[in-house]
C-alpha cells in the first residue's frame, strides 16, 4: 500500500484549529477564575437574589410627648384591606359550570358594606385590574372592622382573594390639639408638616428585613439560609408644649375668631420668656391630625361655594389650595403689621439710646407734621400733654413719632436688627416667614414705623422681641424640642438655651414693664388684658392691611401681646385676629379680653398664685363646687361660705339630698351676684329663661338684667368692669334671645374706648 502524505495545508488548518480551541478554553478558564475571585461577590449576590425573598420589618416611628410626658403622637396597629384581582379571576374560572357564585359581586357587596366604600369602586378594582396581584381597597382599618372582614373571608372561602395586612399607623390622641405645630405623616409614614417633617430623620427609624431562601420550586430552604436584620425604631421627641396651656390658648383663639367673625383665622403663641421654650402655639380652625385630608368646616364651605363643579380641574385646584392654607401654621409662616404692640420696642430703643434727650412730656394736638405730611394720632382731637408713661399707656402716635425722631434712622435700624426682626428666629419648625421693611428708610418712614405701621413682622419675631424686654433685655431662640431619646431612654440630643445677644439693659426693661403694667391695671389702652390678682404688662395693636386686594375694602389685624407677672415675668403671650368683621375692630376689644381669659387660666395652672387687693378680693369670681349628693344643709352652708346666693327648688328639708344644680360644678361666677340653684328630691332644672341683649351696657346694667332673668354673670375685661364706668359689654357668650335654664353663666367681654385708629393719614370725624 502506497504511503499517504499529509499536506501542508491540512497541518496548517489543524494547527489553527488547535490554537482556537485552546484559546476558547483559556478564555473560559480565565472567566471562571474571575468569577471565582474578582467577581465572586457580585455573582453570589445575583444568585442569592434569585433564591431569596425579602420581607420588610417596618421600624416604629418615634413618639412625640409634651413637656409632662403626655403623648402627642404615637403609633397604633391598623389594617390594609386589599384584594387579588388575578386570584379572584382564577377562582371564578375554577368554579363548576353549574355554580352560580359571582365572586366579583360577592366581594364588592361585602367589602362596600363592611368598609363603607362604594360598591362600584370595589367592583372596578376586581374586574378592570385582573392582571394585578394586589389592589388596595382601604387603609387604616381598625381592629373591629378587620375582625368583621376576617369573618366575611371565612364565611365565603375568600382566602386567596381578599387579604388583610397589619400596618403601623400614626395616631394623634389629641385629635386637633396642636395640629398646625405637630404636623402629620403620609400613608407611608413620612413626615409632611410641622414637627413630623422637621424631625423626620430622627422619628422615622430604619426598617429591618427578614430574608428567606427558596429552592427552584418555591419551597423554603433550611434555616441556615435565613437571616433577620432587626429594625431600628425611631427616636422619641420630648417637646416644650404643655397640653393644658395649649388647650387654654386654643379655646380662647376659637372664641376670639368666632366672636369677631375673623375672615382669615386667628393665631397665638405662649412662650417662656427666659428660655424661649414654646408652651403653646395654635391657629384657629385646627384640622384633625388623624384625618388631615378632610377639609375643616370653614374650608369645606368655601369649596362648596366656589362655583366650580365637583370633579373639575378648577374644583380640584381650589381644594388643594384650601388644604394647604388649612395646614399652614399662621403663627410661623405669615407676617403681619404689628401696630401699636411695636411701641414696646420703640420705647426700649429710645430709653437705651437717647434717654437723656426724652422730654418729660409731649403735647399731642392729634397729629404731627413730617416732611409736609400730617400724620395723625388715633385720638384725632389730641391727647393734650402726656408724660412718656402716659404716651405708652394711651398709645399716643405723636409721642412715638417724637421718640422715632430722637432715635434717628441709623439707630432705629440698628435696634430693629438687634431685636431680631431682620432675621428668622431659628425655631425648629419648617416654613418660617420673614419680616418686610423698607430698604431705604426716610424720615417719613421712620415716623410711621415708630408707632408700628407700614412694615411686616412675624408673630414669632414679635413675641421673641417682646420677651427680650420681659426677661431683662436678652434675645433668645425659640424652640419646641427639649430632648431626643432612643427607645431605651438614652439621650441623643438635649436642648440648651440659645442666647443670641443682650439688646437693651435690665433697667430699661424694668421701666417699660412698670409703665405697661400700670396701663393695664389703670386706665390705659390695654386695660382689657387685666387679670385680677396678677400684674400683667400688655400692649394692644390695630393695623390696616395694605395691597391691591384691599383697594376696595378695609381689612384690619387686631392683636395684643402681654407678659406676666410684670415684676418677674415667666411667660409671654400673643393673640392675633386677622380680618375681624364683627364688633368694634380694635386690638383692645378683639384680642385683649382673650389674652386676659387665657392668662386667668394659665398663670394659676403654672403655680403663679394671685395676690388680690381687698377691692379685688371683694369682686373676684368664684368657682362653683359640686353639691350633688350633699344634704341641703351641707350645700347651703358651703355656698354661703363662698359668698354666693342660693335658690332651693323642691323641698326645703335640710336632710334631703341635692340631686341637681345650676350652674354646673366648675363654672365661675361673680362673687357679688352669683347664685346657685339647688334641686332637691325629684325636681330637675327644666325651667327656662330668655337671655337678654346686653351689648352696649355697662357692668352694673348688664348684671342687673342677668340677675333679673335668673342668670349668672362672668365678667372678662378691665379692672373697671364692676364699677360700671368706662367699659361696656362688647360680646356675650350666649346669644340674645336664647332659651337656657336658670343659673346658666353668661360670660360678658368688656371694652372701653378704642386704643388706636390704624388710619393714621386721614382723621376720623
Amino acid at each position: 500500500m502506497a504511503n499517504k502524505t499529509i499536506s501542508t495545508e491540512a497541518v496548517r488548518r489543524s494547527t489553527w484549529l488547535g490554537i482556537l480551541i485552546f484559546a476558547v478554553f483559556a478564555v473560559l478558564l480565565l472567566r471562571i477564575l474571575l468569577i471565582q475571585t474578582v467577581d465572586f461577590e457580585k455573582y453570589q449576590s445575583k444568585v442569592l437574589g434569585q433564591i431569596t425573598t425579602e420581607s420588610p420589618v417596618p421600624a416604629d416611628r418615634g413618639k412625640i410627648y409634651d413637656r409632662n410626658g403626655n403623648v402627642l403622637a404615637t403609633n397604633i396597629t391598623t389594617y390594609r384591606v386589599f384584594i387579588s384581582p388575578s386570584g379572584i379571576q382564577s377562582a371564578q374560572q375554577d368554579l363548576d359550570e353549574d355554580d352560580p357564585t359571582d365572586y366579583a359581586d360577592v366581594i364588592s357587596q361585602g367589602l362596600s358594606e363592611l368598609l363603607g366604600v362604594s360598591y362600584d369602586y370595589v367592583h372596578k378594582q376586581v374586574t378592570e385590574y385582573t392582571k394585578y396581584l394586589d389592589r388596595t381597597i382601604q387603609r387604616k382599618v381598625d381592629e373591629n372592622t378587620a375582625d368583621a372582614v376576617r369573618k366575611f373571608i371565612d364565611e365565603h372561602s375568600l382566602e386567596s382573594m381578599v387579604y388583610l395586612e397589619a400596618q403601623s399607623t400614626r395616631y394623634y390622641p389629641g385629635g386637633t390639639l396642636g395640629a398646625h405645630m405637630l404636623g402629620f405623616t403620609s400613608t407611608d409614614g413620612v413626615g409632611l408638616y410641622g414637627l413630623e417633617y422637621q424631625y423626620d430623620e430622627y422619628l422615622s427609624g430604619v426598617d429591618g428585613y427578614y430574608i428567606k431562601a427558596r429552592d427552584s420550586y418555591g419551597n423554603e430552604m433550611p434555616l441556615d439560609y435565613a437571616s433577620y436584620i432587626e429594625a431600628v425604631d425611631g427616636y422619641d421627641l420630648q417637646t416644650t408644649i404643655d397640653t393644658t396651656v395649649q388647650s387654654f390658648l386654643e379655646e380662647q383663639l376659637e372664641q376670639a375668631a368666632v366672636n369677631a367673625e375673623a375672615a382669615n383665622r386667628a393665631c397665638g403663641i405662649v412662650m417662656d420668656v427666659k428660655t424661649g421654650a414654646i408652651l403653646a402655639m395654635a391657629t384657629s380652625s385646627p384640622f384633625d391630625l388623624n384625618d388631615p385630608w378632610q377639609l375643616d368646616d370653614r374650608s369645606a364651605y368655601l369649596l362648596q361655594n366656589s362655583g366650580y363643579a365637583e370633579g373639575s380641574e378648577e374644583y380640584a385646584e381650589i381644594q388643594r389650595t384650601l388644604l394647604t392654607e388649612m395646614w399652614s401654621n399662621k403663627a410661623v409662616t405669615e407676617s403681619y403689621i404689628p401696630g401699636s404692640t411695636f411701641k414696646i420696642i420703640t420705647s426700649a430703643m429710645a430709653l437705651e439710646e437717647v434717654k437723656e434727650s426724652i422730654p418729660s412730656s409731649v403735647y399731642c394736638p392729634g397729629h404731627k407734621e413730617v416732611l409736609g405730611h400730617a400724620i395723625h394720632c388715633h385720638k384725632v382731637q389730641g391727647h393734650g400733654s402726656l408724660t412718656f408713661a402716659e404716651g405708652l399707656q394711651q398709645s399716643c402716635n405723636v409721642w412715638f413719632m417724637t421718640l422715632g425722631e430722637l432715635v434717628g434712622v441709623e439707630n432705629y435700624n440698628k435696634y430693629v436688627k438687634a431685636f431680631g426682626y431682620k432675621e428668622k428666629t431659628g425655631i425648629d419648625l419648617p416654613g418660617e416667614g420673614s419680616s418686610i421693611f423698607s430698604s431705604e428708610m426716610t424720615q417719613l418712614d421712620l415716623a410711621i414705623y415708630a408707632f408700628g405701621q407700614n412694615f411686616n413682622v412675624t408673630p414669632l419675631q414679635q413675641i421673641c422681641a417682646v420677651s427680650a424686654v420681659a426677661n431683662g433685655g436678652t434675645l433668645v431662640t425659640p424652640y419646641l424640642v427639649e430632648q431626643v431619646t432612643d427607645s431605651a431612654g438614652n439621650v441623643i440630643y438635649d436642648h440648651e438655651t440659645q442666647v443670641k445677644r443682650q439688646v437693651v439693659s435690665e433697667q430699661v426693661c424694668q421701666t417699660i414693664s412698670q409703665m405697661l403694667e400700670e396701663g393695664v391695671s389703670g386706665n390705659g389702652g390695654a386695660k382689657n388684658a387685666y387679670v385680677a390678682g396678677y400684674r400683667v404688662a400688655a400692649k394692644t395693636g390695630t393695623s390696616e392691611k395694605k395691597g391691591a386686594e384691599f383697594a376696595d375694602r378695609e381689612a384690619y389685624i387686631c392683636s395684643t401681646v402681654a407678659y406676666a407677672p410684670a415684676d418677674d415675668p415667666e411667660i409671654a403671650i400673643i393673640i392675633i385676629v386677622d380680618e375681624p368683621t364683627k364688633g368694634v375692630l380694635y386690638g383692645s376689644t378683639v384680642a385683649a379680653p382673650y389674652i386676659a381669659a387665657a392668662l386667668e387660666n394659665i398663670l394659676p395652672y403654672m403655680g403663679v398664685d394671685p395676690i388680690l387687693t381687698e377691692q379685688e378680693q371683694a369682686k373676684s369670681a368664684v368657682y362653683v363646687s359640686n353639691y350633688r349628693g350633699d344634704t341641703l344643709a351641707e350645700a347651703v352652708n358651703a355656698i354661703t361660705e363662698s359668698g354666693l346666693e342660693y335658690t332651693i327648688v323642691g323641698t326645703a328639708d335640710p336632710n334631703a339630698y341635692v340631686t341637681a344644680q345650676s350652674p354646673a360644678a366648675g363654672s365661675r361666677v361673680e362673687r357679688q351676684s352669683g347664685r346657685v340653684y339647688l334641686y332637691v328630691g325629684s325636681e330637675t332644672p327644666t325651667e327656662m329663661t330668655e337671655v337678654p341683649d346686653l351689648v352696649g351696657m355697662n357692668a352694673v346694667q348688664a348684671n342687673a338684667m342677668l340677675v333679673g332673668s335668673g342668670l349668672n354673670v362672668r365678667l372678662v375685661g378691665s379692672s373697671e368692669s364692676m364699677t360700671g364706668t368706662g367699659s361696656v359689654v362688647r360680646t356675650q357668650s350666649v346669644a340674645a334671645g336664647s332659651k337656657v335654664k336658670k343659673g346658666t353663666v353668661v360670660t360678658l367681654t368688656f371694652g372701653g374706648e378704642p386704643d388706636e385708629n390704624p388710619d393714621y393719614r386721614n382723621p376720623i370725624n
